[in-house]
């Protein structure tokens, strides 16, 4: 029996309580509830977690408050750096419970943790005491497994549900209802309209490129002003923030082209990095992404739609097919948007990267989207050794 029917017969919330619950409730325990004492913020939203969750890290790590983190790319606990796993945002309940009850015994005073929906479901933060939370916007995400856009927004708000303060972006077409469901006190911030963190009163000048990363340096230096940091000084930090790896990531070349590797997955994270190159390039935009397997099938026409709009040549490719066909899901994406002069389809994504390199004329930006940080690929379950870096280097050199 497929764990696809598996899913079918027992429904997540069986799981969620009879399986994950309990695994949580024993890890507290084993662990001795860790999280008590220190001051932690929570980060979840569809887009710009990752980067939020660090840039706040920044402001408490230069302002000399002792601070440990967890993200999808990394956990930084103390002094020492951990990879957190393939694929994974939120550990498992036991090995988050290690996770800080170690950045305890490093000293820390503040938690800065990324939290997805999934892991809020299946208590994988259960236990955790939530000083902030942080929502930096609610798109089109994860309905494989929340079956509904109620369900996922209702997911996302356990944490906030659950937070002394609650930091919720105002330029967000879900904020009313996510003010309405939080339990402690609401702070706004927004790119433009009225908010209590606002670009208007800070003027940032980052480093990173979009609105959408103003956004989520509005989101951070809405936590400064809870934990009344510096504000000059929270400017200054987050200026100098550079860009993450698989975010926005550059990779230098002389072969005239700008290529950007990017973990942009869900359609509002495409459309915001689209935009943003077509503003800041002097040629062609070229698009190479796929979808991935067991997630939202949902998103893959429109994704498909906004690159068909947005870039000048799209490659559809692989991005953690498991046991679905590469071709059905690239069709799924490709889905009668595109016309045979802007479209390609390469299911290996080595050559469908090569491919982009050598149609890319200099001048032209070359985006690669999906993957990002991630180190491996999945094929039929197994988790195989993969990275966009070093596969756009390797055809830089053979170009």
């Amino acid at each position: 029996m497929s764990l696809k029917t598996i899913r079918k017969i027992i429904p997540n919330s069986a799981v969620n309580y009879g399986k994950h619950l309990p695994t949580a409730v024993l890890a507290n325990f084993k662990y001795g509830f860790p999280s008590k004492g220190l001051k932690v913020i929570g980060v979840t939203g569809t887009d710009g977690k990752t980067t939020t969750v660090h840039m706040i890290y920044a402001l408490l790590k230069n302002t000399g408050l002792k601070a440990s983190m967890i993200s999808t790319i990394k956990a930084v606990i103390g002094d020492k750096e951990y990879e957190t796993g393939f694929h994974v945002t939120n550990p498992p309940a036991s090995e988050l419970q290690k996770y800080i009850k170690q950045a305890k015994e490093a000293g820390s005073e503040y938690l800065v943790l990324e939290v997805t929906s999934q892991g809020l479901v299946q208590f994988r933060t259960w236990g955790i005491n939530f000083n902030i939370g942080v929502i930096t916007n609610i798109t089109h995400d994860h309905l494989d497994y929340h079956k509904t856009f109620e369900n996922y927004l209702n997911a996302k708000a356990i944490l906030i549900k659950n937070s002394q303060y609650a930091v919720l972006n105002k330029d967000d077409k879900n904020f009313d209802r996510l003010r309405n469901l939080s339990k402690g006190k609401v702070v706004s911030y927004s790119i433009s309209d009225k908010a209590d963190v606002t670009n208007k009163q800070f003027k940032l000048k980052l480093q990173l490129p979009g609105n959408y990363n103003i956004s989520n340096a509005l989101a951070a230096l809405s936590v400064a002003t809870i934990l009344e940091l510096d504000a000059k000084k929270s400017i200054d930090i987050l200026n100098k923030f550079e860009n993450l790896e698989g975010r926005m990531q550059e990779i230098k070349n002389n072969k005239g082209l700008k290529i950007i590797i990017d973990f942009a997955h869900t359609p509002n994270a495409l459309e915001n990095a689209l935009n943003s190159l077509k503003k800041n390039s002097k040629g062609r935009i070229i698009s190479v992404f796929g979808a991935a397997s067991e997630r939202d099938q949902e998103k893959r026409p429109v994704m498909g739609r906004i690159s068909a709009k947005l870039a000048n040549i799209t490659i559809l490719t692989d991005e953690d097919p498991r046991f679905e066909d590469s071709m059905k899901i690239i069709n799924d994406i490709a889905s009668n948007s595109f016309n045979s002069e802007n479209l390609y389809k390469e299911p290996d994504r080595a050559k469908a990267i090569k491919l982009a390199i050598s149609l890319a004329k200099r001048g032209d930006t070359i985006a690669i989207f999906g993957k990002g940080h991630e180190k491996s690929m999945n094929y039929k379950g197994k988790e195989l050794p993969w990275s966009d870096k070093e596969a756009v280097e390797k055809a830089l050199n053979e170009r």
